[in-house]
């Protein structure tokens, strides 16, 4: 009990926001191991979401993942080397975090995948693509940039799906009680099944449960992720209990596109304040992504992407403003991922409310934002991606048809 409420006292002051509460302990259940020559594939059955963290380490190689507030099965065995993974260790770290570690003979790139088990469970995929050669114990370690995407053959486009507040932050409340968090959580978890039945697409979350995470830890996981695309999700709240309808926002570095929007902007900025995190330097950070010239080439894309994911819920559910707007939200700040911000409606309106509430409505938004994604991809696909293979044979159709 009294290390349940350190745990839990550590978790309002920011120090482990990333780590489930005792009593939401995952298990890993079991443990496979797969390897096809270049690429090995340990396939991990959790009964619930965790977050996961992962590095690399030379001599030998190794790769390591902590899954973080998880406890090992009863009756959980772990697989003998296969291939080039030589060996799976496992221990409990101090922390609370359950520790794989990968013995190698050669190094790798690394990436962690997750797709959704049976009932609440989730499965992790921990792909792990050979880079170089069997290294000799006395020969100098290679360079290894475990975060870095896999080489691209056809790969699936990653869309990181972020359900705004949870945990210790509820968000905006409305009149019949219903909570921001819950109703983001579910419009996300909609959101994330359709963009993983879509071929050539896939979502990753940066929660699936009711935790709290700070606005850069979201950020993070989209980077983890190596996310092709951000999408937070919120809920709107005003004085009027009369306005309702959605809103898409991006990032600004010139500051917000009208009154209403920074408003808006320090409101959703200000929820770090809550686990006692404070903002420090904002200004620096902000004066370090004027600098940075990819930053506004991402802005460029995050307002094409915004534009057809608002186009797509004006045909679907109402819309408060016809034009994108852009505000300071720490959230989007991402300097290589387009991201964009999804107001889905204003609870201050007890009739959107009560509709928030209902699963019809939230697949009906959370369909309108897929279709948005979708429109967005199939004509701006990034290079290495199924799409872009597939939209390059539609142009070659279409130059053959031309021709002949």
């Amino acid at each position: 009990m009294i290390r349940k409420v350190f745990y839990t006292f550590l978790a309002l002051l920011g120090g482990l926001t990333a780590v489930p509460a005792l009593a939401n302990i995952v298990h890993l259940n079991q443990l496979s191991l797969a390897d096809s020559g270049q690429r090995a594939t340990a396939r991990l059955a959790l009964t619930g979401f965790t977050r996961a963290r992962y590095f690399h380490l030379s001599h030998p190689d190794r790769e390591v993942v902590d899954l973080l507030g998880t406890r090992a099965g009863a009756g959980l065995r772990l697989p003998h080397g296969r291939g080039w993974v030589r060996a799976v260790r496992m221990g409990l770290q101090p922390n609370g975090a359950l520790r794989l570690v990968f013995t190698t003979s050669a190094a790798s790139h690394l990436q962690l995948v997750w797709l959704r088990g049976r009932g609440t469970g989730r499965e992790l995929l921990l792909e792990m693509r050979r880079t170089g050669a069997s290294v000799a114990a006395n020969a100098r370690p290679l360079p290894v940039a475990t975060r870095l995407a896999p080489a691209d053959d056809g790969r699936d486009i990653i869309i990181t799906v972020d359900p705004g507040h949870g945990g210790i932050d509820p968000g905006t409340i409305g009149r019949y009680g219903t909570e921001e968090k819950n109703v983001t959580l579910a419009i996300g978890r909609l959101l994330a099944r359709r963009i993983d039945r879509q071929r050539g697409m896939r979502a990753t979350m940066t929660r699936d449960s009711d935790v709290y995470l700070t606005l850069r830890e979201r950020m993070r996981v989209a980077r983890r992720d190596h996310a092709d695309l951000f999408v937070s999700i919120h809920v709107n709240d005003v004085g009027d209990p009369y306005i309702k309808g959605a809103q898409v926002y991006i990032l600004s570095l010139h500051g917000a596109s009208n009154e209403a929007a920074r408003i808006l902007a320090d409101r959703e900025n200000a929820v770090d304040q809550l686990a006692g995190v404070k903002l420090r330097g904002k200004s620096h950070t902000l004066a370090t992504v004027l600098l940075n010239l990819s930053q506004t080439t991402t802005i460029a894309h995050s307002m094409v992407a915004a534009r057809d994911v608002l186009h797509a819920l004006d045909g679907s559910v109402p819309v408060n403003r016809q034009n994108v707007q852009q505000a300071a939200f720490v959230v989007l700040k991402s300097p290589t991922i387009p991201s964009m911000l999804v107001e889905t409606d204003y609870m201050s309106d007890p009739t959107e409310e009560l509709k928030l509430r209902q699963p019809w409505y939230q697949k009906r938004i959370a369909d309108a934002i897929f279709q948005g994604v979708l429109g967005y991809f199939r004509q701006h696909p990034p290079a290495g991606t199924l799409f872009a293979e597939q939209r390059a044979a539609r142009l070659r159709t279409l130059v053959a048809r031309t021709v002949h």
